[in-house]
């Protein structure tokens, strides 16, 4: 699968973005979809996974109560709400899949281009 991250921007702390993740097709080792950011100087880092079928979700404790994953199977597209942003939070975010709910980052692949979030205090 190829996956294509949108809806990234400057925002002012307290902000909300959504960020879009589509894909052609999905096929069956694309059963997690996932979330990654990775800020300047540091580790590519999971932020929200969610089951493409069952809908479970996880969340890294940097982001819950934050931010939601969510995914439109018909759209083929994978969602990241993320509310009352930090500063903290900026960085480059990619979405890949997963065959199974991994948090291993060389488990996944689909890894787009990423969308860039930046957040001013």
């Amino acid at each position: 699968v190829q996956l294509q991250a949108s809806g990234g921007g400057s925002v002012q702390a307290g902000a909300s973005l959504r960020l879009s993740c589509a894909a052609a097709e999905l096929t069956t080792v694309d059963n997690f979809m996932a979330w990654f950011r990775q800020a300047p100087g540091k580790e590519r880092e999971l932020v929200a996974r969610i089951a493409w079928r069952a809908g479970i979700k996880y969340y890294s404790d940097s982001v819950k109560g934050r931010f939601t994953i969510s995914r439109d199977g018909a759209q083929k597209t994978t969602y990241l709400q993320m509310n009352s942003l930090k500063p903290e939070d900026t960085a480059v975010y990619y979405c890949a899949a997963a065959a199974w709910g991994s948090l291993v980052i060389a488990d996944y692949h689909g890894w787009g281009q990423g969308t860039l979030v930046t957040v001013s205090s």
